[in-house]
């Protein structure tokens, strides 16, 4: 098992990140060294099929541990962060009487990770939540950040806090029962960091998709994923809030990089044809592109980066998608400051720059994305 620990300076308390093949079924013991105070308490947040591959056991050992288990089943899909899905929570919460000390468990992917942090956060002004996340993109990245959020209908994210986990609990095993579209997001996600943190993390992310990606129960895939978690965090002790005012390579804001496309892309499809990692994977393509025609970024290091998405896995075809639609949705992204969006784009791979959306005219950003979201070899196999 590989163990991670965080303390940030906003606040005393400490997070914990635990790696491992099949180290869910320690949960009773992580939380007893983890957190601060014994709960009496759990309430498990989860979807249905997630429920049935992993969360009965759990539940099984947490009952015989003699915790109060109560577990809360939302509808799989990003459709479903929403106030209506909040609200249940926060009403299994009230009505089964949890007080400050007793935890809420995210048991799923990021969907799941996001509504039951943000209703942990606001229960009582926040009780303590715990992640176990069951898709490659939550384990590295979702889970670790301490951001959590509902989306409404006009965007993505736009209602949320920063809620930290007091214990996120990563088993590879459960990375086994998913379907390939979803590793290729997980993949996709695992790209972006290697992108942005430099060539050590990009040689060996790509390394890895290049021999392998099925080796979950490997210390050298268990390896990848805690020094992705590191990255994330090394960010997040940084820049835990993500100032508005920080532009350098050390802010919050860099971890965006692809996002400003890929929340316009989820929104303009109703967030039901493309999973979050594929519309990032997509979101790098449109950053790249554009990152080539500021001069920032060389014909080579672009070809290197469509390589990488390419290794992810194949994309969803989105031919058909209006790019008038995906401008208008991206001038409603919550980045926004002073009704300007701020890209994360790359002046060489390692190196993310943070550049004013006045840069970008309207054209240049038209034609990126024909090149990006139509090229064949992303839609080939979808």
């Amino acid at each position: 098992m590989l163990r991670l620990r965080i303390s940030l300076p906003t606040q005393a308390r400490r997070s914990e990140i635990n790696i491992g093949s099949g180290i869910r079924l320690k949960i009773a013991e992580l939380l007893s060294d983890s957190l601060k105070s014994e709960p009496k308490s759990v309430c498990m947040i989860s979807n249905k099929q997630v429920l049935g591959l992993f969360g009965t056991e759990i539940l099984t050992i947490l009952n015989r541990q003699g915790y109060r288990v109560f577990p809360f089943l939302i509808p799989d899909g990003e459709r479903y962060k929403s106030l209506r899905t909040l609200e249940g929570v926060l009403n299994v919460l009230s009505d089964t009487r949890f007080e400050r000390n007793d935890v809420v468990v995210a048991l799923g992917g990021g969907v799941v990770g996001d509504v039951a942090g943000f209703a942990a956060s606001i229960y009582l002004r926040g009780i303590p939540v715990v992640q176990i996340p069951t898709t490659l993109l939550a384990q590295i990245d979702s889970s670790v950040g301490g951001k959590t959020g509902i989306n409404l209908p006009v965007g993505k994210n736009l209602v949320g806090t920063f809620h930290r986990p007091e214990l996120v609990i990563i088993d590879t095993q459960t990375l086994a029962t998913l379907p390939e579209r979803e590793m290729t997001a997980g993949f996709c996600e695992m790209v972006k960091h290697s992108l942005i943190a430099g060539d050590p993390l990009f040689t060996k992310t790509l390394n890895y998709l290049e021999t392998t990606r099925n080796d979950f129960d490997s210390a050298r895939f268990q390896s990848l994923i805690r020094d992705h978690c590191k990255f994330k965090l090394s960010i997040v002790q940084s820049d835990e809030r993500e100032s508005i005012g920080r532009i350098d390579r050390k802010s919050r804001r860099i971890l965006n990089f692809g996002h400003t496309t890929a929340h316009a892309l989820e929104a303009v499809t109703n967030y039901q044809k493309l999973r979050h990692g594929e519309a990032v994977g997509y979101g790098m393509l449109v950053a790249a592109e554009i990152s080539k025609d500021l001069g920032l970024l060389t014909h080579a290091e672009l070809e290197s980066l469509r390589r990488a998405v390419a290794l992810c896995g194949p994309l969803p075809d989105l031919n058909n998608i209006d790019t008038n639609q995906i401008v208008e949705s991206i001038r409603h992204d919550k980045k926004s400051t002073a009704g300007q969006i701020n890209w994360v784009l790359l002046n060489g791979i390692g190196s993310p720059q943070i550049v004013n959306g006045k840069e970008i005219g309207q054209r240049l950003l038209k034609q990126a994305l024909k090149r990006a979201l139509r090229n064949p070899e992303r839609s080939r196999g979808h």
